[in-house]
């Protein structure tokens, strides 16, 4: 089976659906969940008028609140319960009120434990807002208790 796999991304888009359930933080800011898969995540929100700084663009902790959303979809679509070990953002482009700003996380690499994932963040024009890097690494326990391990990628 690969990632791409329909029962690999069936079970994760379950996982994503169970983690969006009690991921407040999102929720609280409008980042919607748009496609989840293995080692893949693409969140989005619409910058709010309560998001902005003092420069009238989006406050860049929100931009990394949106990426890091995105990344942690994307390291726990297994089910694996697994954290944020490092991130960075570079910031490219101011975000503004009423735009939709979109994130997509890439895994790059996953071993045992650690993985790599890179983040862009795009404004509703397609510009790259920010560059994110996210390490991963995985903890015991699942990421929603009781829906169990999923199918496998087989190894190559």
């Amino acid at each position: 089976m690969t990632a791409d796999d329909p029962e690999r991304r069936h079970f994760s888009e379950a996982v994503g659906a169970g983690m969006y359930e009690t991921d407040r933080a999102a929720q609280h800011l409008g980042i919607r969940l748009e496609e989840i898969r293995p080692g893949y995540a693409r969140t989005a929100m619409t910058v709010a008028e309560t998001m902005l700084n003092s420069q009238g663009s989006c406050h860049g902790g929100l931009i990394f609140t949106l990426a890091d959303s995105a990344f942690g979809y994307a390291c726990n679509a297994e089910n694996k319960a697994t954290v944020a070990l490092a991130c960075s953002i570079s910031f490219t482009s101011a975000a503004r009120p009423g735009e939709r700003l979109t994130a997509v996380a890439e895994e790059r690499l996953r071993n045992a434990r650690t993985g790599t994932y890179d983040i862009t963040v795009t404004g509703g024009d397609g510009r790259t807002v920010a560059l994110f890097r996210g390490n991963s690494y995985q903890i015991k326990g699942e990421t929603v208790p009781g829906l169990g391990a999923g199918p496998q990628a087989e190894e190559t």
